[in-house]
């Protein structure tokens, strides 16, 4: 698949994930726009087409693990695993805590996941913002001594800001505006604020 003959935008449209309001992200920042990723990963049809077009970007890689953060990347590393076939494998990296946290770092592999060193990792994820969980799980692979291929995301909203060190492949690049608190017009206009996820959350 490539990503020349798929219009993400157009499929995030159908899916409804994206919605318009005034959102509190999780990087404090508000906007008047949010992407609701699971409301495209609902549909094994959509995310079948856009992990397939990751997988075609990376398919010469010699790709042996496709590894994402959770939640959304549990989705994203299975179908693009699936995608590139053979014995490619698909595993997820969870947030560290307690004495865990202290040795690890913020991101570790559970659940008898392995990443032996110099296999080669695909590293995958939704939506690309300030690019925390993606440094997370690069340290993840890079502590197991992973060689790391590349990284492809669903979406870049990080107007070319973010720079990882590895091939960042992306298949569609959205400009969403952001504003500090104390700058936000909705702020000032008295439109209510609504944290996305939570039980406030209302589809716009």
């Amino acid at each position: 698949m490539d990503n020349d003959k798929l219009d993400v935008e157009q499929l995030l449209r159908a899916a409804g994930a994206i919605k318009q309001g005034h959102f509190l992200l999780t990087s404090g920042l508000h906007s008047s726009r949010y992407l609701e990723k699971f409301q495209v990963l609902q549909y094994p049809h959509y995310t079948d087409l856009l992990c397939g077009a990751i997988a075609a970007h990376f398919k010469d890689e010699g790709v042996s693990v496709v590894a994402g953060p959770t939640m959304g990347g549990v989705l994203l590393a299975y179908a693009t695993a699936r995608a590139l076939g053979g014995e490619v494998r698909g595993i997820f990296a969870e947030r560290a805590s307690g004495d865990e946290l202290a040795k690890m770092g913020e991101r570790v592999f559970r659940r008898g996941f392995v990443i032996n060193p110099g296999e080669r990792v695909l590293i995958v994820d939704d939506i690309l913002t300030t690019g925390l969980s993606l440094r997370e799980i690069l340290a993840a692979v890079e502590r197991l001594e992973g060689e790391i291929v590349g990284i492809g995301v669903m979406v870049d909203r990080s107007q070319g800001r973010a720079n990882f060190g590895y091939p960042l492949y992306a298949l569609a690049q959205l400009d969403i505006p952001t504003w500090r608190a104390d700058e936000c017009p909705m702020c000032r206009d008295g439109v209510p604020l609504v944290k996305p996820g939570s039980s406030l959350a209302k589809t716009a």
